[in-house]
């Protein structure tokens, strides 16, 4: 059983942070970015590809691109608190998530839904500066968010709920440049789903001592020593899927050398990736980071 908690002391939010705010930006994950820039990478993907299609001012499209930066670092918190809203009895009996702030009794279940109430206010008033049909695109998201914290109890496989939900940005990116939904995004939308399928088995092999005792599903433990081989082909469809898009969306040569990196890159993964050391898996999920950004350089830089 992990016995580090997951939340590290004397960090940033220590540091700056007054007393009263410390609970709430641990909740939110503020002091671990790596999973907002996992949901703000397909968003900059739709980005990429709307703005290939349609070539709004540079202006609008840097607009565009922070207005996404803070969406996803709101929407993500949002996403955190209903996770730990609903695992807080779980996250009691495992070493690693009992400091939690809502676990810990830092936060009372009702203090977390006010915050939840603040982070989804602002989050739909970050997506009503963006077009109408946005808007639909935008909301239906939330029902998984909502769904994904239930699926690890009813499911081997909540890294796909946790797909279907992560990479929403690139249908919602494309649609904010162009008011629509084309074969790219959707394509891109896929792509980004089996590139989450990897990375979060990677990170649930952390974890995976302790959700066999607390009865906790997910793709580590379902395909156990199997993971490698499954890695392969599911960064092989993402690389793929990521041909496909670049080329229904009329991207040039340097697209599909950016696309090579990123195969380099996942391949790097697989190779240096031990399903047994907890901290190899943290650090080769977090390079995930590096490898959405080349595809987002590569869907900008297409020549």
């Amino acid at each position: 059983m992990t016995d580090a908690s997951d939340i590290r002391q004397g960090d940033w939010v220590d540091r700056l942070l007054p007393d009263g705010w410390r609970p709430y930006a641990r909740l939110a994950r503020l002091d671990r970015p790596i999973g907002t820039w996992l949901l703000y990478l397909p968003c900059l993907w739709g980005l990429a590809l709307g703005w290939q299609a349609n070539r709004l001012p540079v202006a609008e499209m840097l607009w565009l691109v922070a207005l996404f930066g803070v969406g996803a670092l709101v929407m993500r918190g949002a996403g955190c608190t209903v996770n730990d809203l609903f695992d807080r009895d779980l996250d009691r009996r495992v070493a690693r998530t009992a400091t939690r702030p809502i676990a810990s009794g830092a936060i009372t279940p009702r203090q977390a839904l006010l915050f939840l109430a603040a982070q989804l206010v602002v989050g739909l008033a970050i997506l009503l500066q963006l077009n109408r049909f946005s808007w639909a695109v935008g909301v239906a998201v939330l029902v998984l968010v909502f769904v994904y914290p239930l699926a690890k109890r009813v499911t081997d496989w909540p890294q796909a709920v946790l797909g279907l939900t992560f990479n929403w940005g690139a249908l919602l990116g494309y649609a904010a440049v162009t008011g629509t939904l084309e074969p790219p995004a959707m394509i891109t939308y896929a792509a980004g789903f089996f590139w989450t399928l990897g990375y979060d088995t990677i990170y649930a092999h952390q974890d995976k001592e302790d959700d066999a005792i607390v009865g906790v599903r997910s793709s580590a433990l379902a395909l156990g020593e199997r993971t490698k081989p499954a890695l392969v082909a599911f960064y092989a469809v993402t690389v793929a899927l990521l041909g496909v898009a670049a080329w229904t969306a009329g991207l040039g040569p340097l697209s599909y050398a950016g696309l090579v990196a990123v195969a380099g890159h996942f391949a790097w993964q697989i190779r240096t990736v031990d399903i047994d050391d907890p901290q190899r898996c943290l650090a080769v999920f977090k390079a995930n980071r590096d490898a959405g950004l080349i595809v987002a350089l590569a869907f900008v830089l297409h020549w």
